[in-house]
């Protein structure tokens, strides 16, 4: 195989693996350089085949994904790398339209950059991305006390186990991507709290992150989709109109 790799020569943080998948390739390997500065292995591929073929292989944390690649386009590229990988996914795209953000979301992407963008920012965007918490610390028991778990949050017939990220509805599994389970467990952390769409980005994506705030509205439809929650009617995820979101109770 020849991904035209360009690893970290030292100090590589195994836990950070980043595939840049652009037919531009001085500009993929700006992006690869800047991560090896914060000691990501970084994989560059200059097309879609050869992103998926390589993704199943070094199994990346973060992809940084260009929206227009020859052959398969990075839209159809996320769709596939997204029945097998639950990396971060950032797109890149020349056009800076609603029509285009929706439509790289709707495929699985986290977040996305227009070019031309600050190779800086997107390195930062992505650290706070790797930054959001995999669990939830659970608070030390008083003393004297047993330590116990968290219990699974529950809203009707909707459960959200945080400790193990996994989410039920009537007892079957609900398959989230990364970003969509941290918005559920986000709003689902303090329930009577509405949230606003800056609040969640904060929370969620970090405070380096600048862009439109209709990503979250996306992102939320996507999980009221396989939640099977009616946006008309929703039960799990409610709209405060005109200020952000909150939990239901699920009935």
């Amino acid at each position: 195989m020849d991904p035209r790799s360009q690893a970290a020569s030292h100090n590589a943080d195994p836990g950070y693996r980043a595939l840049v998948v652009d037919d531009e390739k001085p500009l993929a390997e700006v992006v690869a350089s800047y991560l090896e500065r914060e000691h990501f292995e970084v994989t560059v591929c200059l097309s879609g085949l050869e992103a998926l073929d390589v993704a199943r292989q070094v199994d990346p944390d973060v992809v940084v994904l260009d929206l227009g690649l020859p052959g398969i386009d990075g839209l159809e590229v996320c769709r596939q790398l997204r029945t097998f990988s639950d990396a971060y996914v950032v797109m890149l795209t020349a056009r800076d339209t609603e029509v285009d953000t929706i439509v790289g979301l709707s495929v699985g992407a986290d977040d996305y950059v227009t070019k031309p963008f600050s190779p800086r920012e997107l390195v930062a965007r992505i650290r706070a991305m790797l930054r959001r918490p995999r669990s939830v610390a659970v608070p030390a028991a008083p003393a004297g006390e047993p330590h116990t778990e968290s219990p699974p949050r529950v809203f009707g017939p909707l459960s959200i186990d945080v400790a193990s990220r996994q989410v039920f509805v009537d007892t079957q599994p609900i398959s989230l991507t990364r970003t969509e389970f941290d918005i559920l467990a986000a709003l689902s952390s303090r329930p009577g709290v509405v949230w606003t769409r800056r609040h969640l980005i904060d929370e969620v994506w970090g405070e380096p992150w600048v862009g439109n705030d209709h990503l979250v509205d996306v992102h939320v439809g996507h999980v009221r989709r396989k939640l099977g929650d009616n946006p008309a009617e929703p039960k799990f995820v409610l709209t405060v109109r005109g200020v952000g979101y909150r939990m239901g109770n699920g009935q």
